[in-house]
């Protein structure tokens, strides 16, 4: 699980501070305010972790991937190549990391179950433009620093020649040899490979890069734009990582999970059910139909049809044939199940074209999801009636305020702000920002006054004329 996020000079983000999250973390505000830029971010370390191309600093992607976030200028805050990005992630282990002590093997140097990285990256000006290059990375572990850093040379940082530092100058024990100079990280994470072939007790430093990319490798995204439903889809047996970013292989992720005999703990019964049954008994808790079912066009065919039935007595239609409501959830419920237990699930306006009742059930799936499956799951959301619902389970003592960090984005002089919504035991928002949800009260008595002003012209125009019989 990510416990804590900050970043500086990245969008619209000078500096977010210090960003505590929890398992259920909910970033709210107006359009353009910044909550998508703190998303973004995790999507860049992730897709950085997953390139084949370990000389690319930062992936910043293109038309296929997670996102595309340009060039490393339009990443910048206010575009300015002279501004260093940094960030700084913490997060907790799935289980406890032992650094032994390489002269005494039965002995641990260090051992904990978080660990954390920070970056610093820089536009390095050359004669054919320039390139992006690592500043300064490190690992924090124990409350101790691993990392690498570029040398200096005559009051100049040579960033093609670097160095290792660790809890004090001499802990790196170089082999004999010639000293030789270490080049740039790999990635913007990563240590090379000589760092392992120059010192002597260097080895765990592959655990932290092993870690950070088991991180990023179960962390799951859906974005907002999802895809129509089809009347059919193909399937050739393959077992898709997730559900895509726009819901695309939905199908496919139900019908790998039905091959492969996978059942999930599902309900305060923890009963064993399918991918599919809980699929289906989501979506008619949440009154959207009535039964639900993924079925091959014909035996043996790789072609399949999502059929459901809207009323106990309807006729079965197909997904493609009723309201687009449906189509919008099923990415999102048949993610946080199919993935593995302790995911991080990343959602972009999950309760988009949702009927208001709906939105609020989504509270109770994803409650159910952390709770059950140990998921974290960080939301963008404009959805007054899931938060809502989530203030009433934390009231009713279903959900702890504990588990859950709601953040308020705000954009004053193309600068985004953040501040930390405080809920209490009760689900009460101790500092409501104004118009967190627009102007509710105003819009209220703006109606109101116009009711009566329209009422008074109504009356006074219902008035006989003075001197008229």
């Amino acid at each position: 699980m990510i416990t804590k996020l900050s970043l500086k000079n990245f969008k619209s983000w000078e500096d977010t501070g210090e960003v505590t999250l929890a398992p259920l973390t909910g970033f709210f505000g107006s359009n353009s305010s910044g909550k998508t830029s703190l998303i973004q971010l995790l999507l860049l370390l992730k897709q950085t972790a997953e390139s084949p191309d370990r000389n690319l600093v930062l992936h910043l992607g293109d038309d296929r991937s997670l996102v595309d976030l340009g060039t490393f200028q339009d990443v910048l805050y206010r575009h300015d190549l002279e501004r260093v990005l940094e960030w700084r992630l913490d997060w907790k282990l799935s289980k406890p990391l032992r650094v032994e002590d390489p002269q005494n093997p039965r002995q641990d140097l260090f051992e904990g179950d978080e660990l954390g990285f920070s970056a610093e990256i820089v536009w390095k000006k050359g004669k054919e433009g320039g390139q992006i290059v690592v500043k300064r990375m490190a690992y924090s572990f124990n409350e101790v620093d691993f990392g690498m850093e570029p040398v200096k040379e005559r009051d100049q940082l040579n960033f093609k020649k670097f160095k290792l530092f660790g809890p004090n100058p001499d802990f790196f024990k170089r082999h004999r040899g010639r000293a030789w100079q270490l080049p740039p990280p790999a990635k913007c994470y990563g240590f090379p490979d000589q760092v392992r072939a120059y010192y002597q007790n260097a080895a765990f430093l592959s655990d932290f890069e092993l870690e950070f990319e088991k991180l990023f490798a179960q962390v799951f995204y859906l974005g907002p734009l999802r895809e129509y439903p089809k009347r059919q889809y193909s399937w050739a047996g393959a077992k898709p990582t997730d559900v895509g970013r726009r819901g695309e292989r939905v199908v496919e992720a139900i019908l790998a999970s039905r091959e492969g005999g996978y059942l999930y703990s599902f309900g305060r019964g923890r009963k064993r059910k399918s991918l599919e049954q809980v699929v289906a008994h989501w979506l008619k808790e949440l009154n959207m139909i009535e039964d639900f079912a993924v079925r091959p066009i014909r035996e043996g065919s790789k072609l399949y049809q999502v059929w459901v039935r809207r009323h106990p007595n309807a006729e079965e239609v197909l997904l493609a044939d009723v309201g687009f409501g449906v189509s919008q959830i099923l990415p999102v419920i048949t993610l946080l199940y199919y993935v593995p237990e302790h995911s991080v699930v990343i959602l972009e306006q999950p309760e988009i074209h949702l009927h208001p009742s709906v939105q609020a059930g989504l509270a109770d799936v994803f409650i159910e999801v952390i709770q059950r499956r140990k998921i974290q799951i960080i939301l963008e959301s404009h959805s007054e009636y899931l938060l809502r619902r989530l203030q009433r389970r934390i009231a009713e003592e279903r959900f702890s305020e504990k588990d859950v960090a709601l953040f308020f984005c705000t954009m004053e002089g193309g600068r985004s702000r953040l501040e930390q919504l405080r809920v209490d035991m009760y689900g009460h928002i101790e500092n409501w920002p104004e118009d967190f949800f627009g102007d509710e009260l105003g819009e209220i008595l703006r109606t109101q006054r116009a009711i009566l002003e329209r009422q008074r012209k109504t009356r006074k125009g219902e008035l006989p004329n003075e001197g008229c019989d």
